[in-house]
């Protein structure tokens, strides 16, 4: 059963709500994170980067430049800028972005869960990259990311989540790229024991974005046990603040892969490799859009194409296997692209599944890339088989939406949590 309890949140002050929170730091250009911290005195991002204007900074991740990171957050809520609730509550986040509404519910979650399994996996983590978050939350000491985890539907949370959002937003604003953000809080202890009565008759919940953020938070717990001979379970440590949308309520997208050469091949003898593995259809100049699992979309020399794997180039009955990121790695990237490390290779790059195929296909007419690959997102039921199964996908297998904002909702690791 999964175990969601209420934290005391540090929030932003309700007239500076749509100041503080940001996109994911990882997701602005040096440009763009410049003008954003020089004109917006009160983001968030400042937390992140407390030494941008210095002329000499601490190296990112060294223990100097996160002491720094947890000193410039102290110094927000000193100045006001961010508050602390006076009692644990649950809160909810809805985004709403071209028509779509997302409504996810922000707790904490524990790390025995997902120890136990009960937080299930989908995507493999980097070890090197779990130690340096796990560093980062040893000095930091806060979440400021919910980790996106999607639950089975329930009428009871509905209902609750329902009640609450017919009251008035505790904030409500738009941000530049037209996505509007809207936040409540959950503090009646009814509602609240109604939530956690029906998340502890589901057997598991189900990461969808967030891996190496829950495995260094569960290193972090981990250890901090060690250390201390009488933990009680009830030390900030023990969870890690999360968000929860059902699983009809979230939007799993593809991420095309664009590659920079066709590994000193012409264009014909790469079709030609191609047609060993897949039946190659012309599809012209006109964007095709994969419309199946197993129908590729390729772009090369201004024509579309699509390829259809052949029955015995794949396992059908492997759980990420028969995945069409799988498919194309196996049998078209590594063997006749050579690119044997998807992860850290700069011939190839990404793009999420917010671009659509005009982006990619601007990309290779403007001569960055040379061939693009579009694939048929993930479906839910896919995800789930994977991750029960202990298996792992291929490196960007699924673009997650909705993107979360940082800094609308700080977990304190140094906190208790009270039952």
């Amino acid at each position: 059963m999964a175990k969601i309890i209420p934290f005391k949140a540090f929030r932003p002050t309700r007239d500076k709500a749509h100041l503080a929170a940001a996109r994911s730091y990882i997701s602005y250009s040096k440009n763009s994170l410049h003008q954003k911290l020089s004109k917006n005195p009160f983001s968030f991002l400042h937390v992140i980067n407390p030494e941008y204007k210095n002329k000499e900074i601490s190296l990112f991740n060294s223990i100097p430049g996160l002491h720094s990171i947890k000193n410039k957050f102290y110094n927000f809520c000193d100045d006001s800028i961010y508050v602390q609730d006076d009692k644990p509550c649950l809160y909810i986040y809805r985004q709403i972005k071209n028509g779509q509404e997302y409504t996810g519910l922000i707790g904490c979650i524990s790390i025995d869960d997902y120890k136990e399994g009960i937080i299930k996996k989908h995507e493999a983590t980097i070890s090197k990259r779990e130690e340096k978050l796990k560093t980062y939350l040893k000095v930091v000491n806060i979440n400021a990311e919910p980790v996106c985890m999607t639950y089975p539907r329930s009428e009871d949370v509905a209902y609750v989540v329902r009640k609450v959002t017919s009251d008035r937003a505790e904030y409500d604003f738009s941000t530049v790229d037209g996505v509007r953000h809207m936040f409540w809080i959950i503090a009646l202890e009814m509602d609240i024991e109604q939530i956690q009565r029906y998340f502890t008759k589901i057997p598991k919940v189900y990461i969808a974005d967030g891996h190496h953020r829950s495995a260094s938070s569960f290193l972090l717990g981990r250890e901090k046990r060690k250390e201390l001979k009488n933990f009680t379970g009830k030390e900030g440590f023990n969870y890690f603040m999360g968000i929860f949308f059902s699983e009809d309520n979230i939007s799993i997208m593809q991420f095309s892969r664009l590659v920079k050469d066709l590994n000193g091949m012409s264009s014909e003898e790469f079709i030609e490799r191609l047609k060993v593995d897949f039946t190659v259809s012309k599809k012209g100049k006109k964007i095709h859009k994969p419309l199946e699992l197993h129908d590729i979309s390729m772009y090369l020399d201004g024509k579309w194409y699509s390829l259809h794997p052949k029955d015995d180039s794949f396992d059908p009955l492997h759980p990420s296997g028969h995945l069409d990121t799988a498919i194309l790695t196996k049998n078209i990237l590594e063997p006749i692209l050579g690119i044997k490390d998807s992860r850290n290779n700069n011939r190839m790059s990404y793009l999420g599944g917010v671009k659509d195929l005009k982006h990619i296909k601007r990309e290779v007419d403007k001569g960055k890339m040379r061939v693009a690959f579009a694939l048929f997102p993930v479906t839910i039921e896919q995800l789930k088989n994977i991750a029960d199964t202990g298996d792992v996908m291929p490196p960007k297998s699924t673009w997650i939406e909705p993107k979360l904002m940082t800094g609308l909702t700080i977990y304190n690791l140094e906190d208790n949590n009270d039952e």
